[in-house]
């Protein structure tokens, strides 16, 4: 399921959901100059090794749970995960305002790689990737925008207006089960941290509400 647009316009120009789009994108940019073997150095410094993490959880080994969500593994990831930011971020960002939207959108990086440090503390992989950060605007749309539509293909053939709480909440529970496959079944699980996108989706569920920008009424008389 591919999702190509949302019927939720904007109100404003979503400035920060362009600058984290770009910043991944020139970061991309930068790592593949690195080569292979380059990039494979780069991960196990600024991406989240859990391993690490658990034998010295000092706040150095922490900073890659930040770091971590800008960085990509290739190109068809780097513009899978901007793709779901443009389409879900410009709504969200519209109700938060900037900063708080660009606080949330680092938090939920943040609790996307605390949940699968929790899931699998000795792993001594490498997770990159702004999907577990992504993961938590959608769970913010999902709920802030539940009646709004996407415009979804589903390959090879059809093309379904959806409503998002149906395109959105079947993402979530397709991580959900993905996730506890690998669980069951390790090999299952494949390269991929679904329990990051779980915890990415809840915590936006959960959180949104606190980031929300708040209209100040003022009292007033006519004269």
């Amino acid at each position: 399921m591919i999702p190509l647009r949302d019927s939720t316009r904007s109100k404003h120009f979503p400035i920060v959901t362009v600058l984290l789009i770009l910043i991944n994108l020139v970061v991309f940019y930068f790592e593949i100059q690195l080569g292979q073997e380059g990039m494979a150095q780069l991960f196990y410094i600024f991406g989240l090794v859990p391993a690490k993490f658990m034998n010295d959880p000092s706040i150095i080994e922490f900073i890659p749970f930040v770091t971590s969500t800008f960085l990509h593994g290739g190109w068809m990831h780097v513009i899978g995960n901007m793709w779901i930011l443009w389409l879900f971020g410009d709504n969200v960002e519209d109700k938060m305002g900037r900063l708080h939207f660009l606080l949330f959108y680092l938090l939920m990086g943040t609790l996307a790689g605390l949940t699968h440090y929790a899931i699998s503390p000795a792993s001594q992989v490498p997770v990159v990737g702004a999907s577990g950060a992504v993961a938590g605007i959608m769970g913010a749309y999902f709920l802030m925008f539940r009646h709004a539509k996407v415009l979804t293909f589903i390959p090879p053939f059809f093309l379904l207006n959806l409503p998002a709480w149906i395109y959105l909440g079947f993402w979530a529970l397709s991580q959900l089960y993905s996730g506890t496959l690998g669980l069951l079944s390790p090999d299952a699980g494949g390269q991929i941290a679904f329990w990051a996108h779980v915890g990415g989706f809840a915590g936006g569920m959960i959180l949104y509400r606190f980031f929300i920008q708040r209209e100040v009424k003022l009292d007033t008389q006519l004269y």
